[in-house]
């Protein structure tokens, strides 16, 4: 929090700027650059988004969504590295186990999968999303196997089983005392109340979605790189901070049509506290790729894969293969808002220091 408070402020230090055409001045106070910030990492993303461009395929691709039933979900923000964990893992074995079955596709794929933790309302709603080209290796020589026109995998197959692989999962993780309950769910502590805890778990319905993007990979790719680097909501759907508190944009989604977009104004602690819910584990990576995609071997798998659907490699542009390409093809970091040419640091200034104490002798006189 304290690095989101102090984002873009005096306290980060900063630059003074002065445009190389208009001569127009700026002050540019520095970013805090956390990846739960909604100001920051833009940039990131939009490097992000390049590079898995660069590597899209041929091929229809395939979006997917695995989500966690509500009661996993309450467990979720208490046990967040190993529940997330667990969601991606088992989202990715069940693609590519029902995709490596010859009664489905009988071929190796890949997929990138983002975590999303959040709904449109800032609850906390854990699922990923994917992108998934539709078709692989095939299994027993070397060629590449496509999906059906309009179709990838069953999803009833993939629910059922991503259903009974996360159970079994999350029981051995209960059973290695990997899992912590507070609150309304201390009870769960004991096995036999996780046991039934757990047994209708077994009978409901658990979302899995799976369906190929109408506008291209290129617009699933757009999408997601909107959530890869920020966390909960973005300012475009901030409108005000007043004494009754934080009002913003959200969308219903159990309603269709104009009705559907609507706004909502929380106090400021309720405010918050929604939005903290989604502050990841440290070190902890929410977008991840496996099978083909892994990072790993990826360039050797796009390569092959290129290779077997007769596809030439991309060429670097013309305009940035000679000597001269990073001083010409680099974007400027500062742009003047009046002109649109290159803002240059004419000065900075550093970040605040706070008065601290001495640190504590190790040996007390």
């Amino acid at each position: 929090m304290s690095a989101i408070e102090q984002c873009r402020s005096i306290a980060l230090g900063g630059h003074a700027l002065r445009c190389s055409s208009c001569a127009q001045a700026q002050i540019a106070y520095n970013s805090c650059r956390n990846r739960h910030c909604p100001k920051c990492q833009s940039s990131a993303a939009q490097r992000w988004l390049e590079a898995r461009q660069a590597d899209l395929l041929p091929v229809p691709y395939y979006h997917v969504v695995f989500t966690l039933p509500a009661p996993i979900s309450a467990i979720a923000y208490t046990n967040k590295e190993i529940i997330y964990g667990l969601l991606f893992d088992i989202a990715a074995e069940t693609l590519r186990t029902i995709a490596a079955d010859p009664k489905h596709l009988g071929a190796r794929i890949g997929a990138t999968l983002v975590l999303h933790t959040w709904g449109s309302a800032l609850t906390h709603h854990p699922h990923v999303h994917g992108i998934v080209p539709g078709g692989g290796f095939a299994l027993d020589a070397d060629r590449w196997v496509a999906c059906k026109p309009g179709f990838f995998l069953s999803v009833r197959v993939l629910s059922r089983l991503f259903r009974r692989r996360f159970l079994q999962e999350l029981q051995n993780a209960y059973r290695n005392g990997q899992l912590k309950f507070f609150a309304e769910h201390v009870d769960l502590a004991d096995p036999d109340a996780f046991a039934d805890w757990l047994s209708p778990l077994r009978q409901c319905e658990w979302v899995v979605y799976a369906k190929r993007p109408f506008a291209g990979p290129e617009a699933v790719l757009a999408y997601l790189s909107r959530y890869t680097h920020r966390v909960a909501i973005s300012n475009s759907r901030l409108i005000a901070h007043d004494d009754r508190g934080v009002t913003f944009r959200w969308k219903d989604y159990r309603e269709h049509g104009s009705t559907r977009h609507k706004t909502m104004t929380l106090q400021t602690e309720e405010f918050m506290r929604r939005f903290l819910l989604h502050v990841l584990p440290s070190g902890f990576h929410r977008i991840r790729h496996y099978g083909l995609l892994a990072n790993a071997n990826r360039k050797n798998q796009i390569a092959t894969a290129r290779e077997m659907l007769h596809q030439p490699p991309p060429t670097p542009p013309t305009d940035c293969a000679d000597e001269n390409a990073e001083y010409r093809c680099a974007r400027p970091t500062f742009v003047c808002r009046h002109c649109g040419a290159q803002m240059l640091v004419i000065e900075t200034f550093a970040r605040a220091q706070h008065i601290r104490g001495p640190p504590p002798s190790p040996h007390p006189p």
